[in-house]
């Protein structure tokens, strides 16, 4: 497969700009109908959306990619390190914002990699953290007992020294919530392993209890050396919202917790981290984009590839973090483009 990547010297050039176009005037061309022989990763955030808002023509753009039947003739999908909610859902929002019928199996998110993980902690009590909602990621993903590290952590008393200063935890008793009977031997049974799936809200209170959960093997107030497997769904530093400036991500959690652990812990943090710019995320693209070409309209008795030889001539990552989109499209098996 040939490859494409173009070089670009300042990327704030492009903010609030659509930073890509089809040149053509009007929908693709009946050929291109039968057989399209390229596919388009598009990051999200700073791409396609600022907050909720559509960036430039974003929305345009992405209707030429399909016929006026609302048939996708050209194989793309939404690779974004974001995450936090599932991809039913994430993909519905998106089709609403855009205008566009988009599929839950054109949203790869950050966290979607946990999908391969299952076989490994199915039946095993593990804990997720993250806004949106992180236990329902897993659970979708058809992991059997999982907690967020809120539930977890509202069983344990006093394992957050400070929620009694938290506006959220402050309101007046008629308006609180009774503690929920543990759905699972939580006071006795160990954690397996922890899954940060997006980015944390409550930054202090998850760096305490991640911190107890994997110094003491899986169980707080105990003590046992053996970590739990801790699983990052991305690693970006900073990424681009609606605010002007870019904002802390989920790299950043990282960052904070590991320098903490690694201060009162005599052994140092493992962590295994996903999203972009891992290879393996690339590739997993590869297979998905593939998998929109094989469904889409194509005339079979035209194309002239070998069996089991690659379907595209070129595929292009569109992003717009160097350091994310254009290394992981480099190092991975995709072209790029902003």
């Amino acid at each position: 497969m040939k490859f494409h990547a173009s070089t670009i010297s300042r990327v704030s050039q492009f903010r609030n700009k659509a930073p890509f176009s089809f040149h053509s005037s009007s929908k693709l061309s009946s050929n291109h109908k039968k057989r399209c022989n390229f596919g388009i990763a598009f990051d999200i955030d700073g791409v396609i959306l600022r907050g909720r808002v559509p960036v430039g023509g974003s929305p345009q753009a992405l209707r030429r990619l399909y016929l006026d039947s609302g048939e996708l003739i050209v194989p793309y999908l939404f690779l974004t390190n974001g995450g936090g909610i599932p991809e039913t859902k994430r993909a519905k929002e998106l089709s609403e914002l855009l205008g566009v019928n988009i599929m839950a199996s054109q949203v790869v998110q950050g966290h979607s990699p946990f999908r391969n993980l299952l076989k490994k902690f199915e039946n095993e009590l593990i804990i997720a953290t993250g806004k949106g909602d992180p236990a329902l990621v897993m659970s979708e993903y058809g992991f059997k007992k999982v907690l967020s590290l809120e539930e977890f952590a509202s069983y344990f008393e006093s394992i957050d020294p400070v929620s009694q200063y938290k506006r959220w935890t402050t309101m007046p008793q008629s308006d609180r919530k009774e503690p929920a009977m543990p759905r699972y031997n939580v006071l006795s049974e160990r954690i397996k392993a922890a899954f940060v799936v997006s980015d944390p809200v409550d930054w202090g209170r998850d760096i305490q209890v991640l911190c107890d959960v994997l110094r003491s093997g899986g169980l707080p107030g105990g003590a046992n050396n053996n970590q739990p497997p801790l699983y990052f769904a991305a690693d970006d530093l900073e990424y681009q919202a609606a605010f002007p400036s870019k904002r802390l991500g989920i790299g950043a959690f990282r960052i904070a917790l590991e320098s903490v652990f690694n201060r009162i812990n005599p052994k140092r943090l493992e962590c295994v981290t996903y999203g972009k710019p891992n290879p393996f995320v690339f590739k997993n693209a590869e297979v998905i984009l593939s998998q929109l070409q094989s469904s889409s309209r194509q005339d079979h008795s035209k194309n002239n590839r070998v069996p089991g030889s690659h379907p595209f001539e070129m595929l292009y990552m569109i992003g717009d973090n160097p350091s994310v989109d254009v290394k992981g499209a480099q190092q991975g098996i995709l072209g790029f483009l902003f």
